[in-house]
């Protein structure tokens, strides 16, 4: 009779797994986790700065308001929403927009409100600071005062009636005797494509001033809103 080897029965059930590195794996699983997580987030974050930019490129623009050619609708350094031409294409008589054009020789864009487009006529009575449109007078509530600068005194002025352009507009501040636009002949009518975009609302205030923009006050909250 063949002897019988000696054999060690197999285990069945696993070793033990010392804790410390059954805490290292679960340590190093949790910090593998963390850091995909955290690449996660700045990849979310990237592609919503990238959607952002875009918005504000193609759509609407930040602006922020220098001077009180346009008070009381705007104080200086209001900061606005504007509907980028992007988007804004058919300008209309009381739109306020942000204009831009070199040869002006003004020190970066302005802000001031359509009064006429192509095909119509403009005329000033500076004695009565009476503007007309197609030979109807404006109901104008937001100006400051009536319009009686003319620029003649500096002979700047242009000759009226004047008849806007094709593709042009006619615009003026609100602020009308402290205000350079339409009215100074080298400026004129402007092309549409001077137009940057049309402000839809405030969003920052801008403290307190007066026609001249000297400083009366502080920063009022509730003018925080869209703008007429």
């Amino acid at each position: 009779m063949e002897q019988e080897e000696n054999r060690i029965p197999e285990q069945q059930s696993g070793e033990a797994v010392p804790q410390e590195q059954v805490s290292g794996e679960a340590a190093a699983k949790e910090k593998k986790q963390q850091g995909w997580d955290t690449y996660e987030m700045l990849h979310d974050l990237v592609y919503m700065l990238a959607v952002i930019t875009l918005i504000f490129v193609f759509f609407f623009r930040l602006v922020g308001v220098s001077g009180s050619s346009m008070y009381p609708t705007f104080y200086d350094r209001d900061y606005l929403v504007l509907e980028s031409n992007f988007l804004y294409r058919t300008p209309e008589y009381g739109d306020v927009v942000v204009l831009n054009e070199p040869s002006w020789n003004f020190e970066g864009p302005i802000v001031k409100r359509i009064i006429a487009t192509e095909g119509q006529t403009v005329d000033i009575d500076f004695e009565n600071g009476i503007v007309y449109v197609d030979g109807q007078p404006l109901d104008e509530p937001y100006i400051f005062e009536p319009t009686h600068n003319s620029n003649a005194q500096y002979g700047l002025s242009l000759e009226y009636p004047v008849t806007v352009p094709e593709n042009c507009v006619f615009f003026m501040g609100d602020n009308r005797n402290h205000s350079s636009d339409s009215r100074i002949s080298y400026v004129g009518c402007a092309d549409r494509s001077c137009i940057l975009g049309r402000v839809l609302l405030r969003i920052i205030p801008g403290k307190q001033t007066n026609e001249f923009g000297e400083l009366t006050g502080g920063r009022d909250f509730s003018r925080i809103g869209t703008v007429k």
